[in-house]
């Protein structure tokens, strides 16, 4: 997983925040140094340690990546009185059995696109699915998906936002599995990231 590839640079940061004698403004400049590298323009406006933790608040600007209707509608809903901003999202158990088909599809189908060439060793798969937080029913869907082929566009067509957003870091979790990002599994995560717009 990303978490992993990038642990050893979190590690050198930490061993750089502990030996300076300038901590308060080197963290500083480490969060928003981090957060530049998402396209993400941040500034530190509060830190403080308190109770074992450091306590971070943040002015974060629109994300280079963002498109400026999408930023106008996060600050309109965020705007918006808390009972109707608090709405949650679809969650796995309220999917229609369809939805759960299809999420169980697309999880599948990036399965069987990450290495394309070798079958599918369920053996070895399913710890490392267990890991990502993938429940026992979604794993039984996802093994049975398996055994067909998939069609990411017939996946695509129609799905709906709530639907992809779902999938999407569920998506991320297994491409990274291998610690690669092949182009099929590139196209995949592309079109998730489309179908939530």
């Amino acid at each position: 997983m990303l978490s992993q590839i990038v642990r050893p640079l979190v590690r050198t940061q930490i061993r750089l925040l502990a030996n300076s004698q300038a901590t308060r403004s080197t963290l500083i400049s480490t969060i928003t140094q981090w957060l530049s590298y998402l396209g993400v323009y941040a500034v530190v406006t509060q830190l403080n340690a308190s109770s074992n933790k450091i306590q971070v608040s943040l002015t974060v600007g629109k994300p280079d990546s963002c498109d400026s209707s999408d930023w106008q509608q996060i600050l309109n809903n965020l705007e918006r009185n808390s009972e109707t901003s608090c709405a949650s999202k679809l969650s796995y158990e309220e999917m229609t059995p369809k939805q759960q088909s299809k999420l169980q599809r697309l999880l599948a189908y990036i399965i069987q696109v990450g290495d394309p060439e070798n079958a599918v060793n369920w053996d070895i798969l399913y710890p490392q699915l267990r890991s990502i937080d993938l429940d026992e029913y979604m794993l039984a869907g996802i093994k049975s998906a398996l055994k067909v082929p998939q069609s990411l566009d017939q996946l695509i067509e129609g799905i709906d936002p709530d639907l992809a957003a779902i999938a999407l870091p569920f998506a991320v979790s297994i491409a990274f599995l291998d610690r690669r990002v092949n182009p099929h599994e590139d196209r995949t995560l592309t079109a998730l990231f489309n179908a939530m717009k």
